[in-house]
Order: structure tokens, then C-alpha cells, then sequence
């Protein structure tokens, strides 16, 4: 239920939100920016490092690694369209749906990542006495695939670039009470992908969560 009703509140604000800008004017020419497409996120994204990795047959994924101030943290990505689910009706949108969850890495050290999280998510607590996970379950819609960075931060479909933008729902079933959203962006080409913020409301919710597993 929580996933209906998100669909329908998302067509509706999904050109007011800072990773998924309107999309600009389309240019004359359509170029793809494989080497030459900005990689910077705007000042409310983390950006990370992304592998391809094995997965089960329609799985796509990553092994993502955040290295800085000599820490290290790693995860990992697990992502499954959904077949046939979308949202092409009335609202004149046309989403494709999915569902995944990030997997908990031996050997990560995610103390400067979740300093950077809290800061970039608007979040304002650091989690402590975190219950670890071995996974963190997901649904995701597809908000744009070979997108370029926009000089404001977001996306746009022309010209055409490497960005493949994803917004993610946390939490909000079984037996969750709160539920959270966040902007998951990859570049297979670039190999670099971001956290960007959906909205300071629910910086907190979603830094705890990923703390889980981070």
C-alpha cells in the first residue's frame, strides 16, 4: 500500500525535487558525454565508487566503496526491475518499478561516510547503538535512464549521458512505522554513484537505516 500511494504523490512533486530536475529544453543534437559528462553531484549528494559484481539472472549489481580520511566503507548494491509494473495511466507518467537492498560488506568502516551522510541528508542526529543488519531492503522507481548532470545538480534526458537516476523507499512495510526516501544515482560509465537527498524531512530516518549496513 505504502508503494501505490508513494507513486501517485511522486508524479505529482517529481519536477520540484533536487535530483530530478526539470528536464531542459531538448538540445539539436543529441550527444552521448560518455568521457567527457561533468561527474560532480550537487552540495546535497555523497558520491561513491561502484563495481560491477556477479548477480542472479535480471539482478543488476554494484560493490560500492566510499574512501576518505583514510576510512574506508563498503556495500553492496542489489537491484531487480519489476516486470510489467509501472504507473502509465491518467497521471501521464510511465514509471518502471523495482525492488533491491543494500548488503553489508565485511570489513567496512563507515564513520566518515555517515559524518558525510548526516551533513549532505539534512540529518540532525548521528546514529548511535546501531543495530547492525545483514541487509537493507528497498523499492525503487526509475526516474531516468542515460541522463546528463544538469549544472544545477540534477538530470536531464537531453543531451544524452551515463547517469541512471533512482528514487528509493525505505521502510513504511511490515513492521517499519516510519518510512523514508532518498535519490540513488548511478553512472556504469563513469563508474560513480551518489546518496542524493529527497527531502530534509527524512534526513534522520534514512541515515539511521543505512547506518545498518553502511
Amino acid at each position: 500500500m505504502f508503494r501505490n500511494i508513494v507513486i501517485v504523490s511522486f508524479a505529482l512533486s517529481l519536477l520540484a525535487v533536487p535530483g530530478c530536475k526539470e528536464h531542459k529544453k531538448e538540445h539539436k543534437t543529441d550527444v552521448h558525454l560518455a568521457s567527457t559528462e561533468p561527474g560532480l553531484p550537487d552540495d546535497a549528494s555523497v558520491p561513491f565508487d561502484i563495481a560491477p559484481d556477479k548477480g542472479a539472472k535480471g539482478e543488476t549489481v554494484w560493490i560500492a566503496t566510499y574512501s576518505s580520511k583514510g576510512k574506508t566503507a563498503k556495500f553492496r548494491i542489489e537491484m531487480v526491475v519489476s516486470p510489467g509494473e509501472d504507473t502509465s495511466d491518467s497521471i501521464g507518467f510511465n514509471l518502471k518499478m523495482g525492488k533491491g537492498k543494500l548488503v553489508a560488506l565485511p570489513g567496512s568502516d563507515a564513520s566518515v561516510l555517515l559524518v558525510d551522510l548526516k551533513k549532505d541528508l539534512q540529518a540532525k542526529t548521528l546514529p548511535t547503538k546501531v543495530r547492525r543488519a545483514k541487509a537493507l531492503p528497498f523499492t525503487f522507481a526509475i526516474l531516468g535512464q542515460n541522463q546528463s548532470r544538469a549544472a544545477d545538480g540534477g538530470f536531464n534526458d537531453k543531451p544524452a549521458g551515463n547517469w541512471n537516476a533512482n528514487k528509493v523507499f525505505i521502510g513504511g512495510e511490515h513492521d517499519d512505522t516510519d518510512e523514508g526516501e532518498v535519490f540513488l544515482n548511478l553512472n556504469p560509465v563513469q563508474k560513480k554513484g551518489e546518496f542524493s537527498m529527497k527531502d530534509a524531512d527524512y534526513g534522520d530516518f534514512v541515515l539511521a537505516k543505512l547506518a545498518t549496513i553502511l
